[in-house]
């Protein structure tokens, strides 16, 4: 079986491209053929299922020291590829503070005009990671409290729950969050290129209505890569965003057990489920019409959000696990919470969004863990072809999933697996050494100035923004 965790790390050439020349020696030729042989020794002993090891076939290793720093799942160690990452996670983030940094307007991004909107209140339903990211970092050993050596800034906001409560309306979000960043020198140095800003649900950073004017360059942490289907233009920039896994719901994903276990696949009563609200989607409708003609094989039920026969979180995930697939069709957006819900019941998600992004692409390969199928050939079809996979293949799959669903956990970067540890290693390589942006300029001294010549240091908010 493939590696789940994405591409091998090969050898670095750049050596041969070193300004001086070596002649080549006998003993230069013993030693290549010794790494040539040592290679594929290890190559055949990682991959190859037919060679006997106690190191499991679905992790690949890099060396000591990023054994030291990989996530440990158990069976063995997520390795992150050394191509753009780097041996080692080693990071300074600065995160504004409403208080210490004198930020006028960042609490209500936080709290609400009237500063009346808790946090807490703001753990639960997908927004919950605008909140957990932002407490984690402030418990990271990778925070600095020194803007002067940070690699990269955190901007917290709890904009969509704040939204959800009353707390601001759009054109105030939009309002707020321009003269917040117009308070910062290290946005309009940098043009915002190394501030990072978190938007959490389908809308993503359309929340800020401004955002194509303001923070275009900047780094979005978002579980949604598309919304073309409502807005002219896309938010999600595959190049410099990162996909954020959804927020499961804490009883699911806590340690030891979770308040509903996995059922074996032989005491499942549906091959295939979906749980979710029609909400007028194409798909979605499809789903609920096949379960009408198949309500042995797929189990759609109408579902109640709210009132007295809403759905509570355990009926919920009983319902889910009693299926071998976890439909996920699109909503009113591309990404759907259901396919990260799907590992935690043990049941093998079936992705029914064409547009969808997933995250941590560059050490998960998810045709192993997932399938996804063309939304528009939902339909008996479908369900034939879940029926023709044999239970072995679904239990490996399962068994696949297992290991990777530590990475859609919002745990402490000390965890060696999380959602923490795999955003961190993806925010290492967008960092920068060199900032500047179209308001930077610098001096023969090195000395960092703006446009009317004067020094970085002494830039006073409000600050045009570049």
């Amino acid at each position: 079986m493939g590696s789940i965790w994405g591409n091998k790390p090969s050898p670095s050439s750049r050596a041969a491209l070193s300004s001086h020349h070596f002649p080549c020696t006998r003993t230069h030729q013993i030693g290549a053929l010794i790494l040539v042989a040592t290679t594929f020794f290890f190559t055949r002993l990682l991959f190859d299922p037919s060679v006997p090891s106690s190191t499991p076939t679905l992790l690949f290793h890099h060396q000591q020291q990023q054994q030291q720093e990989a996530a440990s799942l158990g069976v063995g160690a997520i390795s992150w590829p050394l191509r753009g990452y780097g041996p080692h996670l080693s990071l300074k983030i600065y995160v504004y503070d409403e208080h210490h940094d004198d930020i006028q307007g960042l609490d209500h991004l936080l709290r609400g005009r009237d500063g009346s909107i808790s946090p807490t209140s703001c753990l639960k339903g997908q927004w919950g990671t605008q909140v957990k990211i932002h407490r984690l970092l402030l418990e990271s050993r990778f925070r600095t409290l020194r803007k002067e050596e940070a690699d990269l800034f955190f901007v917290p906001a709890y904009v969509k729950c704040v939204r959800m409560m009353g707390g601001l309306n759009d054109k105030e979000i939009n309002q707020t969050y321009v003269k917040v960043l117009s308070q910062m020198p290290y946005f309009r140095r940098s043009g915002g290129r190394d501030h990072i800003f978190v938007f959490p649900s389908g809308a993503g950073a359309h929340l800020f209505r401004s955002w194509a004017t303001y923070i275009n360059r900047s780094i979005i942490l978002t579980p949604e890569g598309d919304r073309t289907d409502k807005k002219d233009t896309s938010a999600f920039n595959t190049w410099k965003d990162i996909i954020i896994p959804g927020n499961v719901d804490d009883g699911m994903t806590k340690r030891g057990a979770p308040v509903v276990q996995p059922l074996p696949l032989s005491k499942r009563k549906y091959l295939a489920n979906y749980l979710g609200r029609a909400q007028g989607k194409v798909g979605r409708l499809r789903l609920i019409e096949l379960a009408k003609q198949f309500p042995d094989k797929l189990e759609c039920p109408e579902l109640k959000f709210s009132g007295p026969e809403k759905l509570g979180r355990v009926d919920y995930f009983q319902h889910l696990r009693n299926a071998k697939f976890c439909l996920a069709p699109r909503g009113e957006s591309s990404w759907t919470l259901r396919f990260y819900e799907s590992f935690f019941v043990e049941c093998v998600p079936v992705i029914l969004s064409d547009q969808a992004e997933f995250p941590f692409q560059n050490v998960i390969d998810y045709t192993l863990i997932s399938i996804k199928w063309p939304s528009t050939r939902i339909g008996p079809e479908l369900l034939e072809y879940l029926e023709s996979i044999p239970d072995e293949d679904i239990e490996r799959m399962i068994a696949a999933g297992r290991q990777v669903r530590c990475l859609w956990v919002y745990a402490p970067d000390s965890d060696l697996c999380s959602a923490m540890q795999g955003i961190l290693w993806e925010l290492q390589r967008k960092v920068r050494q060199f900032h500047h942006s179209a308001e930077t300029f610098w001096l023969h001294n090195r000395t960092i100035v703006n446009r009317n010549l004067v020094e970085f240091s002494s830039w006073k908010p409000p600050m045009p923004l570049p």
